[in-house]
Parts: C-alpha cells; structure tokens; sequence
C-alpha cells in the first residue's frame, strides 16, 4: 500500500509501508529499550491455585467432574474469563500478523518477538488458573478453543502499517480495561490479583504503541490521523469471531466489565488526549476532515454511551425492587 502526505517534500513523495517501517525504527528502538527497563519478569505457576486442583474424568480413576458450584468465581466472571482466555489463545495467529508487517529483523523484529513471549505468559496463567480452581467447564472450553483457532484470524487492520499501529494502541489499553475489570467482577481475590498482573503487561504494550502513534503523527500527521479516525469509528476485539462473542459481550457490558461507556471513557479518550489528537492543528485537507470526523463520532459515542447508562441504571433499579 502507498500512501502519500502533503507535509513531506513535494506532492510526488509517497510513504509506503517499508519507508515508515525504517522511518520508525530508531523510535521503536528507543521504546524497547525503555519498556525492558521497567517491564518486570514473573511466573505464571506462582498465581495459579495448584493445590485446589484435582484430577479431572479421563484416564485418572478418582476423576471429579467439573459442576458450577466448585468455584467462587461469579456468572459474569465466568464468562469474562472465556472470552478473554479465547482471545489470548489465538496468540499464533497475531504473531503472524504483526511479524509480517512489522518484520523479523532490528528493533521492529525484537519487539514483536518480546511481545509474543510475554503474551503467552497471559494464556498460560489464566488457562492453568481456570482448571486448577475449577471455574469453568474444561470441556466446553476446549472445544470453544478448538473451534475458535480453527478459523484463523485477519486484522481488520492488515492493509496498513499506520493502521495497525493506531489499532493495537488502544486494544492494548482495552484489553488491560477487560482484564482488570473482569478480576474485580469475579468474586475471586486470586483471579483478581492474576488479573491485575495481567493488566500491568497491557498497560506496557499500550504505552509502547501509544508512544510509536505519537511519533508517527509527527512523521506524517495527515496519515496518522486518517488512521486513527478508521481505527477508532470501525473498532472492535480481536475476539469478535469467537463462539458466542456477541452474547457473551452483551453480558460483559450489562455486568460493568466492559462496554460502551467503558469504550469511550476509559479506552479511546485516555489515548486520544495524551496525543491530543484533536488538538493538533496544521493539518492538510483530508487530515483536517478526518480529526472532525473523529471529533464527530466520539460525541456520538459519548451521547450513546449516556444512553446506555440510562437503561442500565434502570435495569438496575428494576432488579433491586425484585429482591426487596
């Protein structure tokens, strides 16, 4: 894909993804470095509960069948805890994707290796956790897994490196909203503290995109902006092909783990004012158009986002006039 900006040299200068690539690398360089200073190594076994743990049907005699009642984990944690486990689950699938974009090679190549790496710890904690503490059927998990994996993953994003990175800066941040939130839900103080360290590694990827999307809109501000604007107004999980996604989101949203208002407050606008991205001005044209653009559809979201405030706070009044 080539794509060209009116901020650098004449009308006949094109970006293409390559020139950004290498126009990028020394900032992802600097960025690496920085996020292994303060990224901190840790153990997945040291938060699973292995000794609540026993064995299940299968080849072990004394096998216990799974039933709901053997965790303390609640329905919406439940629930939660499967559709963020199956998104981690389809880690080879977004390592293929970022590797063939970004590359293999220099600091680009390093990153993405690093990142995996500390993806995987991710799916490894919260999978063991969920086993050993019994909080979900092991078989209906498989099976989501199997099917889930089975019919790959594309990025909506793939077709343009800007994209992609303007992309995973705020599905980082969302990724780590869902994580910590769906701990405070659970009802369980262990899934809570697994979750939260989860949710500090999330917070450090989304600083290191966030910082890379900031020195891109310096590099090519009219591009940059034009990706944020379709990031942001065709945004959804990485998730969204999974079994059952859009019920199961509909629960997350009604059980405050996330959803609109979570979307908007605490997901997109956090990153949009740290750039300041509707505040940057110089713009050419169709930089100019996409930053009104944006500026039109986060009001819109926020007025949606008050709406659906409404109903639920009445849902809420409704439930609590049922128990008493």
């Amino acid at each position: 894909m080539t794509i060209t900006s009116p901020h650098l040299g004449s009308s006949a200068d094109s970006w293409t993804d390559a020139r950004l690539l290498y126009a990028l690398e020394e900032v992802v360089e600097q960025e690496l470095n920085r996020h292994l200073k303060v990224a901190k190594d840790w153990m997945p076994h040291e938060y699973v509960p292995f000794s609540d743990a026993r064995n299940f049907p299968g080849i072990f005699e004394d096998g216990e069948a799974w039933e709901k009642g053997q965790s303390p984990v609640t329905d919406i944690g439940r629930i939660a805890l499967v559709v963020n486990l199956l998104t981690e689950d389809n880690l080879p699938s977004y390592h293929h994707e970022i590797a063939s974009l970004f590359g293999r090679d220099g600091a680009w190549g390093t990153w993405v290796h690093r990142w995996t790496a500390e993806e995987g710890r991710h799916g490894i904690v919260m999978r063991d956790y969920l086993l050993a503490s019994r909080a979900v059927d092991p078989d209906q998990l498989e099976q989501f897994r199997m099917t889930h994996m089975s019919e790959g993953f594309e990025s909506d994003n793939r077709h343009s490196m800007l994209h992609s990175v303007a992309y995973v800066a705020f599905q980082e941040l969302a990724t780590r909203i869902s994580h910590r939130n769906t701990g405070h839900q659970s009802g369980d103080p262990v899934c809570d503290r697994m979750l939260a360290r989860i949710a500090t590694d999330e917070n450090l990827h989304m600083v290191f995109y966030r910082n890379l999307l900031k020195a891109a809109f310096e590099l090519a501000p009219d591009l940059t902006m034009q990706a944020v604007r379709d990031v942001v107004v065709n945004f959804r999980m990485p998730g969204h092909g999974m079994p059952g996604f859009e019920r199961a989101a509909a629960q997350m949203a009604i059980g405050e783990v996330y959803n609109m208002r979570i979307h908007h407050d605490d997901v997109l606008q956090p990153v949009l004012r740290f750039l300041k991205v509707l505040e940057i001005d110089g713009l050419g044209p169709e930089g100019l158009k996409a930053q009104e653009e944006l500026g039109l559809f986060m009001g819109g979201l926020d007025a949606e986002a008050s709406k659906f405030d409404e109903r639920l706070a009445a849902r809420k009044a409704r439930m609590a006039a049922r128990g008493a």
